[in-house]
């Protein structure tokens, strides 16, 4: 029988490492999460490209020619200046100290002639994958045109492991030689210390808008999560799924069945759901609106609920009480608006003061430690929200399995 990801991951890593692999001299196709926020031309948040770094110095102290692929926002396959990678190269080139190539296309002739001039340690930044509609249609075309421009294949894109896109998944199978990089080796590393018998009491965090988003984990880790605390929008399908009042927050009244049969299912596994007890409720969702704490129950039929309230907080806060690993995924507010931030930005307080094994799977819960300076104080923090959870859940990655040494 077929082993899956986690029990193959639990025995070795199923991909060859970094340090596995021949390099000098060789031109290496090196893919990497570079999807950074931008506005006006200016990079918001570094954090991805800080955490490529150590691959890339590998790499370049191993004198290998580097041709850096990656793709930034949903340009829907075609070019839209805005979403050029160009503020990306500069960055990088700062950081390496070292100046980066920049051809205009990530494929065809320029980028081609490019990667056959390079010198050993240059760096080459392709543009933007995603200009073509063959990268998340995973064309083998399009991962041919890639897959001329190198020798060997590096992944080190942990947030995109989950997409069978070209670069991800077509590319690599094209290379005689793969690897994994340093942050792809790290990312595994932790979490596998949440997916693969983690130690107990263990209680997962979960967040955001939509229920139908994490339904499959939700069905999987009640069976093996002590507790499981579930906040944000999608607390109101379960709550509804209660009978409680939840006024017009937001609800997905297609899956309020399938919120109950998670709720059976966790009391016939001993898990325990915590859900919020009392929230933050607004007229209507806006930088100035007037916010009144009710208890759920005391819902208004206008209201609408953005954040949690404070005796959810003591909930969640006695809910985490013992516990050995915790692992975290999506707001329980508004997030993005500071007013409704302040019962995620509790959370993650409350996480990074937990003396168990912490790790944040990625997304908006990683952007609430980082803003509040609490990424020092856990353990993990993520760099792939949604590669995270399917990981958690036990799935295949297609990028994983791409790099998959038989």
């Amino acid at each position: 029988m077929a082993l899956t990801l986690v029990e193959s991951l639990a025995m070795s890593f199923p991909f060859k490492r970094l340090s596995e692999i021949d390099v000098m001299g060789r031109r290496v196709l090196v893919r990497l999460d570079l999807n950074v926020p931008i506005r006006d031309g200016r990079i918001q948040d570094d954090t991805r490209i800080q955490a490529a770094l150590p691959t890339l110095r590998a790499l370049r102290e191993q004198k290998a020619r580097l041709v850096i692929c990656a793709h930034l926002g949903r340009p829907k396959g075609t070019v839209k200046p805005e979403f050029s990678l160009a503020p990306v190269g500069e960055r990088l080139a700062e950081v390496l100290d070292e100046p980066v190539l920049f051809p205009e296309d990530c494929v065809g002739d320029a980028a081609l002639r490019l990667s056959r001039s390079m010198n050993d340690g240059q760096v080459m930044l392709l543009e933007n994958l995603r200009f073509h509609p063959g990268e998340k249609a995973n064309s083998t075309e399009f991962a041919d045109r890639l897959r001329q421009l190198a020798d060997v294949y590096v992944n080190d894109a942990f947030g995109s492991m989950h997409r069978a896109h070209a670069s991800v998944d077509a590319t690599p199978r094209l290379f005689g030689e793969t690897a994994g990089g340093l942050l792809l080796e790290r990312e595994i590393n932790a979490l596998q210390k949440v997916t693969r018998n983690p130690d107990h009491p263990f209680a997962v965090l979960l967040g955001g808008a939509k229920v139908s988003d994490k339904l499959p984990l939700l069905r999987d880790i009640v069976s093996r999560a002590d507790a499981v605390l579930i906040g944000g929008a999608m607390a109101y399908t379960f709550l509804r799924a209660q009978g409680k009042p939840v006024g017009k927050s937001l609800v997905e009244d297609e899956q309020i069945l399938k919120a109950g049969d998670i709720l059976r299912r966790a009391a016939n596994h001993g898990c325990e759901i915590v859900l919020p007890v009392d929230h933050i409720v607004v007229d209507e969702i806006s930088n100035d609106s007037t916010t009144t704490t009710y208890r759920i129950e005391d819902t208004p039929e206008d209201g609408i609920g953005v954040d949690v309230g404070p005796r959810t907080l003591e909930s969640i806060r006695g809910a985490l009480q013992g516990k050995r690993t915790l692992f975290w995924n999506g707001p329980f507010g508004v997030y993005e608006i500071p007013q409704f931030s302040e019962g995620t930005v509790a959370i993650a307080k409350m996480v990074a003061d937990a003396p168990g094994y912490t790790v944040i799977g990625g997304g908006d819960s990683a952007a609430a430690v980082r803003r509040a300076g609490l990424a020092p104080f856990l353990d993990h923090v993520s760099t792939g929200g949604g590669a995270a959870l399917e990981l958690l859940e036990g799935k295949d990655l297609p990028g994983i399995e791409a790099l998959r040494v038989i």
